[in-house]
């Protein structure tokens, strides 16, 4: 009955323009009655979003249909009665359809996406997932019509087979973004096929997840077939090899970005080799188990002048040899990320950070627990006329010392966390007396060694301040707290 309201109300100003329905329980919430007055009292609606509505229908849908000619992006999530009927009364009369959404709608399958595919001309967006009545017909009629101008396809968990990468690959000329994630049905000679079809020549940014059917023979022809391809993005793909990543590499001649989590069968030699074989802008390793740290007897080939970013996080084995071998490579870094490497010591990192040559802005060693102050020593006097992000969580050996660096040192920081560290009221002080700092956020979650005592200094920083982690600080009082809060009204302080 709300619903029918608000679209009563809103009728006399043309309706609603955008409409998002979130969760509702199946004995109470919206159901088809609600929709239908959405539909009849807002015929200009654009945007509609239905998300885990178990009353909701093909009759409401249709409603939808047949009222909303406007309707460019429609989301379907979690709707079990929504059928291929609605879908189709969508495709009939909302030839406006840019962008559709389709997420574990059990009853929506090929011929509600073959009705999309043949009336909607204007679709440039396409999602489903978990689907199962989805299969190769549906996904092949949204992309083999001559007239589509698809540029970003999601597919995700849906049983269909090679076929379908087939024509992603012949007739997705329009494609700019692509995302595979769960496609256990096909093969190599699926991923193999789509790569040496040669269509997808604007394709800039591809994710593939947790599809057992790429090799280092498909992702290869992948590399191959896409010319302009920029971004690559490969999770859980466990049969692609140091060694299959290296030919990806060299023959993606465009690739700039390049994110591996968890292939774990990639090694220390293939990332070096990869380093040593493109022009990559940005590096990014999350829990690839297979990297070993290994000091490597041959000298390195050619740098990596081009990489920009690096983040190598939750890597065990990524140690001291293997960041002094990518500090040698890649002398232009500006943006570190080794969160989570707790093997990595002083030693280690420091010849990475006296071979960036351009001036590190951004650097993130939350988690690396055997760091200590002698790192940030080094950081801020050989990179604090550049520095602007330093984040220390968890990093259980640095203490005011650091501070004292930061504050001698660093020009440009504004964002600090030192949560988790050794740090007292001392160093605090210390970064209160640095003129030339204007840091916006600054965090001291977790650090026991501050206390009232701080309010001063917290104060004096605080001119400059946006936001403020004092969460955990158990010996900081209520009462102080209450005084920040009041002193420093235009900074966010978490407590």
């Amino acid at each position: 009955m709300r619903l029918a309201a608000v679209a009563v109300g809103t009728s006399g100003h043309g309706g609603l323009g955008k409409l998002s329905i979130r969760g509702s329980s199946s004995s109470r919430g919206v159901t088809n009655f609600g929709l239908s007055a959405v539909a009849r009292g807002c015929p200009s609606l654009k945007v509609l979003s239905l998300w885990n509505v178990p009353r909701v229908g093909d009759e409401g849908l249709c409603e939808i249909a047949k009222e909303c000619h406007l309707l460019e992006k429609l989301d379907l999530c979690q709707c079990p009665h929504l059928s291929n009927k609605g879908l189709i009364a969508i495709a009939a009369n909302c030839p406006n359809l840019t962008a559709l959404s389709i997420q574990s709608c059990p009853k929506i399958g090929n011929e509600g996406l073959q009705a999309i595919g043949k009336l909607c001309p204007k679709l440039q967006s396409i999602s489903i997932k978990d689907c199962p009545l989805v299969g190769d017909h549906g996904v092949s009629s949204l992309l083999s019509s001559a007239s589509s101008v698809l540029s970003k396809v999601k597919l995700q968990g849906l049983s269909i087979t090679d076929f379908s990468l087939a024509v992603i690959g012949h007739y997705g000329k329009s494609v700019t973004n692509l995302m595979l994630s769960g496609l256990q049905n096909v093969s190599e000679k699926g991923f193999w096929v789509m790569g040496n079809a040669q269509g997808l020549q604007k394709l800039v940014s591809f994710t593939i997840a947790s599809c057992w059917g790429v090799t280092d023979v498909s992702l290869e022809a992948i590399g191959k077939g896409c010319a302009n391809l920029k971004q690559m993005c490969l999770r859980r793909c466990c049969f692609v090899s140091g060694d299959g990543l290296v030919a990806f590499a060299k023959s993606a001649g465009s690739l700039e970005c390049l994110q591996l989590e968890e292939c774990n069968r990639v090694t220390q030699s293939g990332v070096i080799g990869v380093l040593s074989n493109c022009g990559l802008k940005s590096l990014t390793l999350v829990k690839c188990m297979g990297i070993k740290d290994i000091s490597l007897e041959a000298p390195l080939s050619s740098s990596c002048n081009s990489l920009k970013s690096l983040s190598i996080r939750n890597c065990p084995g990524f140690g001291t040899a293997s960041l002094a071998m990518v500090g040698r490579l890649c002398p232009q870094l500006q943006h570190v990320d080794l969160s989570g490497l707790c093997g990595i010591t002083d030693a280690g990192l420091l010849p990475l950070l006296e071979n960036c040559e351009a001036g590190l802005v951004k650097v993130n060693l939350s988690g690396c627990l055997n760091l200590t102050d002698e790192v940030v020593l080094h950081l801020t006097k050989l990179h604090g006329a550049t520095l602007e992000l330093l984040n220390l969580n968890g990093c259980r050996r640095i203490t005011d010392a650091s501070l004292a660096a930061v504050a001698e040192n660093c020009v440009f920081l504004s964002d600090l966390d030192v949560s988790r560290c050794a740090i007292t009221d001392v160093g605090i002080a210390a970064l209160s007396h640095a003129e030339q700092l204007n840091l916006q956020v600054l965090s001291f979650s977790g650090c026991s060694g501050v206390s009232n005592k701080s309010m001063t200094f917290l104060k004096k920083l605080g001119k400059t301040l946006v936001g403020l982690n004092l969460q955990h600080c158990n010996s900081i009082s209520t009462q102080t707290i209450e005084l920040l809060v009041e002193s420093l009204w235009r900074c966010n302080i978490l407590f």
